[in-house]
């Protein structure tokens, strides 16, 4: 069996070990989560290399901003999974395995032996992950899928539609990240079974169902009853007036919500009036009438500048906040003092601006390594797990022997 890296103890995956089989940002998202919370995840990369390598702008090749931003804390594996030597040396880091990984349509595992029946057979201790576009138990199951196709079908294009009067997609590949802490949920939860069980076992997490629970959780809403009491869709969500309100000189972002709140902005802001007016009553009448309130909201705060209102609803103790670009995160006084972007340098390595894991256990940042270079860790994890090598570092066909 193979060795383990070394982690930093009290990190809560320390000593399970990924084989991770999946590309673009989906699954390597998910992984890259595992990564950073201690798994030694070994990336297993075609000799092309993930093709998120290439995308995006890059101060080496083979080391894009579209494979940065998902491949922290990995170590790289090239495998030719063509070749019967490839196909070999993979079952053998995968019996050494905590988890497998992967995001290949169902059909191609058979000619490659990673069938979820055939490895839990030889390894009941393993979690197999099937990364999908679509479960298997219905019949899109083995479509392919990207983040604008599952926006689509998950009903997010269409809210937009029903809002704006036009379908749009979210300016973000918000599918692939949020299916990408499912996965990495749905993995952790299988290993924390496994540590009562013994066992591991098969996790699916498809996209479109994913993504479907996601986006109905709210938008569900009067469907949720047999027979439906009201239409779909959270009316307060989808009012034109549900947006970033235009001050004098900027943008600022409000969340009036509870009876406290719209008590104290009609009472501080001119309109006593509508303290009782029925329309504003209570949380159902304002829903109701959301269009309404909204506008009158965001006229009100047109007349004054963005400083104005952050002192105004601070004192009233309404959410409120700043309307960033894009271009301001990096300057973001609260991002800043929490250390949240980590310059990370690495010998010869261009220096790279990474983001802090989101999460802290025990208030303290997790270790940080760059992405990994494109089979950078062939010749050391094929070492690691018994298998010889040749001098440029493939495996040698029948090196492993059970």
């Amino acid at each position: 069996m193979a060795k383990k890296m070394k982690y930093t103890p009290g990190l809560p995956l320390a000593g399970v070990r990924v084989i991770d089989l999946t590309t673009v940002l989906f699954g390597p998202y998910a992984s890259q989560l595992l990564a950073d919370y201690g798994a030694d995840v070994i990336k297993v990369e075609s000799p092309g290399g993930d093709s998120t390598r290439r995308t995006g702008p890059a101060a080496e090749p083979g080391m894009a901003a579209g494979f940065i931003g998902a491949n922290r804390n990995k170590r790289s594996v090239v495998l030719d999974l063509k070749t019967p030597g490839g196909q070999a040396a993979l079952l053998a880091l995968i019996e050494g395995a905590d988890v497998f990984m992967h995001n290949m349509r169902p059909g191609k595992l058979a000619g490659l032996g990673l069938e979820p029946d055939s490895l839990l057979g030889e390894n009941p201790r393993l979690v197999y992950a099937g990364l999908h576009g679509f479960g298997e138990s219905g019949p899109y199951a083995g479509r392919p899928a990207y983040d604008d196709i599952i926006q689509g079908l998950c009903g997010m294009a269409g809210l937009n539609e029903m809002r704006d009067g036009e379908a749009s997609f979210f300016p973000g590949v918000l599918a692939d990240k949020t299916c990408g802490v499912f996965a990495a949920m749905a993995i952790s939860m299988a290993l924390f079974r496994r540590s009562h069980t013994g066992r591991g076992g098969f996790v699916e997490i498809p996209m479109f169902e994913a993504m479907s629970s996601f986006m109905l959780l709210e938008h569900l809403s009067g469907h949720y009853f047999e027979p439906p009491v009201a239409s779909l869709g959270y009316a307060r969500l989808l009012t034109r007036w549900r947006k970033p309100h235009r001050t004098s000189n900027g943008y600022i972002c409000v969340v009036p919500y509870t009876d406290a709140h719209w008590h104290a902005f009609f009472s501080r802001c001119g309109m006593p009036e509508l303290l009782n007016d029925a329309r504003f009553a209570d949380i159902d009448a304002r829903t109701r009438n959301i269009d309404e309130l909204y506008r009158l909201l965001g006229c009100t705060i047109s007349q004054h500048a963005t400083e104005h209102w952050l002192e105004e609803f601070g004192k009233m103790d309404i959410p409120v906040a700043p309307v960033n670009a894009l271009s301001d995160m990096e300057e973001d006084v609260h991002l800043r003092a929490a250390g949240f972007f980590r310059t990370v340098v690495d010998g010869s390595r261009h220096p790279l601006k990474m983001m802090d894991a989101p999460v802290r256990f025990d208030r303290v940042q997790v270790p940080m390594r760059m992405p990994p270079r494109l089979g950078e860790h062939t010749t050391e994890v094929l070492r690691q797990a018994a298998i010889p090598v040749d001098h440029e570092g493939r495996p040698v066909l029948d090196a492993h022997k059970k």
